[in-house]
């Protein structure tokens, strides 16, 4: 048998004009958060240098710009983003999308995005 490691930490919700998200991991080769996208709302369109992502969506609908593709995908259902390719999800139903996005790359911050359209005047900004 395994040994078993505890290990306590804090998860921080960090709340957006479109929602919000939560840190799961924040590891040095990955970063896993929870993403809740409020009804009617949609982050912005952007595109990252240093990382690739995954969402996998839990509840409601994703409607996901891929470049210049639409996708919509649904609960169990999942989208690989693509370093550097323009991306962006939105929520057209009313309840609360909820999906679980796993970032691969060599670097996660904030500042790994890079803002070309944005419905809350964050354009070229972190």
């Amino acid at each position: 048998m395994g040994n078993i490691t505890e290990t306590t930490f804090v998860q921080v919700t960090e709340h957006r004009p479109w929602g919000s998200f939560t840190v799961l991991a924040d590891e040095p080769d990955h970063k896993v958060k929870r993403i809740v996208v409020n009804p009617a709302a949609r982050l912005s369109l952007q595109r990252h240098q240093r990382r690739q992502e995954h969402w996998l969506v839990v509840s409601g609908t994703a409607h996901v710009t891929l470049n210049s593709d639409i996708i919509e995908i649904g609960p169990g259902e999942a989208v690989d983003i693509p370093r550097r390719a323009v991306h962006r999800v939105e929520n057209r139903g009313n309840i609360p999308l909820v999906f679980i996005e796993i970032q691969l790359g060599d670097y996660f911050g904030e500042d790994d995005i890079e803002r070309l359209e944005d419905d809350y005047g964050r354009t070229g900004e972190v």
